[in-house]
């Protein structure tokens, strides 16, 4: 009883609170876990047409979760006053780090819901291409934010930095001239996209000619633009191009499109048969929208004259599948019931008169 009694003196003057602290942490850990996942579970079981990856949050809540008690521990622990010293300037960095992660894996969580919400929508719908727009770039900015944040926070938690940050004040004029003209580049990437989530040009899921190249907006980033080309390439488009100079956005205000089909051929053509069978061509596909179909006789040469289908469609897409149709059609057309429409070229060789006998 004694031996008990001598090993548990020291235990409840040094230990027992040390102890009593890791025991309840563990346990408010694990329960907060628990209640964490039943969240989750709970939530998609009331929203389920969604895939958004709530465990993005599991990691920075833990983190969150384990320094929470800490500091209690740190109190009750003998340690020498430069290792405590030490020990709570390392969680105070800690906590800084883990806030900012939890918040920045939060914007991330509601960036996923409202995209996923828009995800049906985002390819034909001008609104919700803009508000996927917004919501991206727009946590893309506040990460930055709050990473410069976070990193002025670590510093001045040192009283080094924070001695010279308040001496450097005095000269913070002439430093910001000169970072400013070492940065020129940046900061103007940096504007750009800024301006461009402001006055949006272009959307998430916009059509547009890049430099002769046909693709659809994938991704807006604060310093560059990816675009999905029509066979899967993707083209990395500094974001200050859309800024600088002119480009084709093809879905600016609708996604309907008109195009053109040319053809050539010889003047005994009789555009009237030939605007007839257009008309029959694309009343019997889908790819026509109803809005649009002529035919006229748009320019002439000396050997054949031009003939112009103009279609409309619903999308690009579509639009580039009606007008090989309608092309193909056309020929076809042509080919089997009016080949003398087609083009030719007519020779005459005049024949040399006999040469004089003399």
């Amino acid at each position: 009883m004694e031996t008990i009694m001598r090993l548990w003196s020291p235990l409840q003057g040094t230990y027992l609170i040390p102890v009593a602290i890791i025991l309840s942490t563990i346990v408010f850990y694990l329960a907060a876990n628990s209640l964490f996942r039943i969240a989750i579970k709970i939530i998609r079981s009331y929203i389920k047409d969604t895939s958004v990856s709530y465990e993005l949050m599991v990691w920075p809540f833990r983190l969150l979760v384990s320094l929470f008690a800490l500091p209690l521990l740190l109190h009750y622990i003998p340690l020498t006053p430069d290792t405590r010293e030490f020990l709570k300037h390392t969680l105070l960095i800690s906590s800084i780090i883990g806030i900012v992660w939890f918040v920045m894996r939060l914007f991330r969580l509601f960036e996923q819901v409202i995209l996923q919400h828009y995800s049906a929508r985002v390819k034909e719908n001008e609104s919700a291409r803009k508000i996927a727009t917004h919501v991206s770039l727009a946590r893309k900015i506040l990460n930055v934010i709050l990473l410069l944040i976070a990193v002025s926070g670590v510093l001045m938690t040192f009283d080094t930095v924070r001695q010279v940050g308040l001496s450097i004040l005095a000269s913070a004029g002439i430093a910001g001239v000169i970072l400013g003209f070492a940065a020129q580049k940046s900061l103007t990437t940096l504007i750009a996209g800024i301006q461009i989530a402001i006055t949006q040009p272009i959307s998430i899921g916009d059509v547009v000619v890049v430099e002769q190249e046909w693709g659809r907006i994938e991704d807006i980033s604060l310093t560059y633009v990816v675009v999905q080309l029509w066979d899967q390439r993707r083209l990395i488009v500094p974001i200050t191009w859309f800024i600088d100079r002119p480009f084709q956005n093809w879905t600016r205000t609708s996604p309907e499109l008109l195009g053109t089909v040319l053809i050539y051929l010889d003047y005994g053509v009789q555009p009237e048969i030939l605007r007839q069978e257009l008309e029959r061509i694309v009343s019997l596909t889908p790819l026509w929208d109803k809005r649009v179909v002529k035919m006229h006789v748009t320019n002439a040469s000396e050997k054949s004259i031009e003939m112009r289908a103009l279609v409309s469609a619903v999308n690009s897409a579509e639009l580039w599948e009606l007008r090989c149709l309608v092309r193909e059609q056309l020929i076809e057309f042509i080919k089997r019931n009016y080949p003398g429409w087609l083009p030719k070229v007519t020779m005459e060789m005049e024949q040399g008169r006999p040469s004089d006998k003399v």
